[in-house]
């Protein structure tokens, strides 16, 4: 049985937080579907403060091969970071992984170099997207790009999840090209595909009308995300449609200020906050059209859920989001920060039904095709072989 172990790939995934986000249904759909004849897979996660369901029961498959680093947080704090980075690097040592995948900002950069102190023969790094732009200011920019080109010394490959990401990363000279593998984001299906909801009565729960358009976003209220363009669209949207209602799904720090702008534009009647959700099938399935507003974004995850539910959707052409998004095809693309953009895109598709419905059906057929779970696994599985064999 020990030999039978030790012939397994020891893989570590290290990942800041299991919040409810994009990067956390990548990590799961990874260390579920990796070959438990081949890994032998460690979890290694910070503090959560918004656990799914779902994520509560994953958790639970790992048993003692699960930690938590209570120091690995998503603020920077010195002292945090060091005692997180020398947590890490006792759990290397101690555990000698074959391979340690990092993903986010800071477990990637704490973990990377923690992995390559305690001597990690491979080392793997997934950003899920960038701090590059729209985050900080032009100096904290330039500190972050700044730091990703020093942490990018410490892996062996940037495993990023669309070819616009890798164009960045060059863009800003994070490191050689050879380095940076991509490969795309995929996700289960199932659920949005046949959610048998019923979109009357789902409609009725939030006060809104058989009749009503809904028009939703969905993400952390945090600025990046855009939300205060979504929320300024929704004024001129009434103005012509005043039969729309707008969803905004999940918080964060910025829930209070939306709440007060909905309420100086006189369109509080109008958006709806329902807070953090666990059923987006349901979400998802009395939409008309899905926004997302950000002003950098990896993927999305909410325009793969949302298009594989046959919804067109409006977003801005930044990050991935154009790999996801075919513009004119399954959905709208808008500069971002244009609120004016992205409410002309919304009404023109709530004014076309024939359209929203062509729309919907391309994205479903698309993301279908190209985004699913089976292929991303099989793509990480052979960079993870192909690491293992130097």
């Amino acid at each position: 049985m020990d030999t039978e172990h030790k012939k397994k790939i020891k893989i570590a995934q290290v990942i800041t937080r299991l919040d409810w986000s994009g990067a956390p249904d990548i990590v799961e759909i990874i260390c579920g579907h990796l070959d438990p004849a081949i890994y032998d897979v460690t979890l290694i996660y910070g503090p959560t403060i918004h656990p799914s369901g779902k994520t509560e029961e994953f958790l639970k498959i790992f048993g003692g091969k699960a930690a938590v680093i209570p120091y690995l947080k998503r603020d920077m704090s010195l002292l945090e970071d060091l005692a997180a980075l020398v947590r890490l690097y006792i759990i290397f040592r101690r555990e000698k992984f074959d391979i340690i995948h990092t993903h986010t900002a800071k477990a990637g950069f704490i973990g990377r170099i923690a992995a390559r102190l305690a001597g990690t023969p491979a080392v793997i790094h997934t950003p899920h997207g960038h701090d590059f732009y729209g985050y900080f200011g032009s100096l904290g920019s330039r500190l972050v790009i700044m730091l990703e080109r020093i942490a990018a010394l410490f892996a062996d490959k940037i495993v990023v999840l669309t070819a616009i990401e890798k164009m960045d990363m060059l863009k800003y000279h994070i490191c050689a090209p050879g380095k940076i593998e991509v490969f795309h984001s995929g996700m289960d299906f199932s659920g949005f595909e046949k959610t048998g909801v019923d979109v009357v009565k789902s409609k009725s729960e939030f006060s809104i009308g058989p009749g009503d358009y809904v028009v939703g976003m969905v993400g952390r209220l945090e600025s990046v995300k855009g939300f205060e363009y979504f929320v300024d669209s929704a004024k001129i949207v009434i103005s012509s449609i005043p039969n729309t209602k707008f969803l905004i799904v999940g918080d964060g720090s910025l829930r209070p200020s939306l709440e007060e702008r909905s309420r100086r534009l006189g369109i509080e009647d109008k958006v709806i906050f329902t807070g953090w959700r666990e059923d987006m099938p349901q979400i998802i399935s009395i939409l008309d059209v899905l926004v997302l507003a950000s002003l950098n974004e990896a993927v999305g995850r909410v325009l793969l859920e949302a298009g594989v539910a046959g919804k067109p959707t409006v977003a801005t052409a930044v990050g991935g989001i154009p790999e996801i998004v075919k513009d004119g095809e399954t959905g709208i693309l808008v500069p971002p920060g244009d609120p004016e953009g992205i409410a002309g895109a919304v009404a023109g598709l709530l004014k076309d039904a024939r359209k929203r419905h062509a729309m919907g059906c391309a994205a479903k057929e698309w993301i279908k095709s190209n985004f699913n779970e089976e292929k991303m696994v099989s793509e990480i599985d052979n960079i993870y072989k192909e690491l293992a064999k130097r």
